[in-house]
């Protein structure tokens, strides 16, 4: 008992972030990869004023469509700017509109959903027919109607792909938590004793469907970034001279494909490689964090290696008091 105690007691000790660190470094590389990618992301969009050898508009016209050199490393485009300097500053547009679109879809699919499941009954009936009356629009079409509407910008993309993607499928994810966290035994006890509703929500509710929330976030910022670039690849995302990748792509990059091939590749090729990592990592998060998808055990911090031996210890545990009840 005093060993189960202790067992018990040193894994209370430990930090989540760092088991969950240690864990995506033995048990998902390619999550590890994703990681890094998205760090050189992050510190490409913070430092881009430090990092970029030229800024982004800075105009060298006897540079013009020249090819990748000493100078600038990934050419220039018809202008003279250094296509380096334009990608990494592109880097900090991509940042903000992946970390502000998600942190938006998520708190609007938390507070749809959430409240959608809670409430339950008509209200609950009304609120998924609009959800499902707004799933019915195809994306990109959607997005394109409301930008015409107001117009194109960073803020702009940012408040549409926020809303729309907080409207559809997320907030069904986490409505279908919270029913199913509404059928669980404690949470009919704590209403049954009469606690109140907000301390139910924050005792019962939300630590059960943070782990969902985390998820949706990490998965969803790909997706974002995929966006993003495709509005400004079709001229109603990132208005120029500001550098976002889409934009790169479209205009001139395709204008230019055949004379300065580079003025395509090096954008397209970044963007491939950042929504490749973002995805990595959001799909070691879900593996991580979802205990569905680790043995349904519910222990978010522990391994399933170490879930099937604290299993067979639990089993052996048993099995020896069986024995000394039997002999009593």
């Amino acid at each position: 008992m005093e060993s189960k105690a202790q067992a018990i007691q040193i894994r209370k000790k430990k930090n989540p972030f760092v088991d969950f660190f240690v864990r995506l470094i033995k048990e998902k590389p390619l999550g590890l990869i994703g990681l890094i990618i998205v760090i050189v992301l992050f510190l490409a969009g913070i430092f881009s004023e430090l990092i970029a050898p030229y800024g982004y508009n800075e105009i060298i016209l006897r540079d013009r469509l020249d090819g990748p050199s000493i100078s600038h490393l990934l050419g220039c485009d018809n202008l003279g700017r250094d296509l380096l300097s334009r990608i990494i500053f592109g880097a900090r547009i991509s940042m903000i509109v992946a970390l502000a679109g998600s942190l938006i879809s998520s708190v609007i699919s938390f507070i749809v959903g959430a409240i959608s499941g809670f409430v339950g009954g008509k209200f609950d009936m009304i609120v998924q027919r609009f959800v499902d009356a707004w799933m019915c629009f195809p994306s990109l079409v959607l997005y394109l109607i409301v930008m015409s509407i107001l117009g194109p910008g960073l803020w702009q993309v940012i408040l549409v792909l926020g809303v729309s993607m907080g409207l559809g499928g997320g907030s069904r994810i986490t409505r279908s938590a919270v029913i199913r966290i509404k059928e669980d035994v404690y949470f009919e006890a704590a209403k049954a004793i009469g606690v109140p509703t907000m301390r139910i929500i924050n005792t019962h509710v939300l630590p059960n469907i943070m782990p969902i929330i985390i998820i949706g976030f990490s998965t969803g910022l790909g997706g974002f970034i995929l966006a993003e670039a495709s509005l400004s690849f079709l001229g109603f995302g990132i208005p120029p001279p500001v550098p976002s990748w889409g934009g790169m792509l479209s205009g001139t990059g395709r204008q230019y494909m055949l004379q300065a091939p580079w003025m395509a590749l090096w954008p397209g090729l970044a963007l491939a490689i950042v929504v490749y990592g973002v995805n990595m990592l959001g799909d070691a998060v879900r593996d991580l964090f979802d205990p569905k998808l680790r043995g349904g055990l519910g222990r978010y911090s522990m391994s399933q290696e170490q879930l099937e031996k604290l299993a067979e210890k639990h089993m052996a545990e048993a099995a020896k008091q069986r024995e000394v009840t039997a002999e009593n």
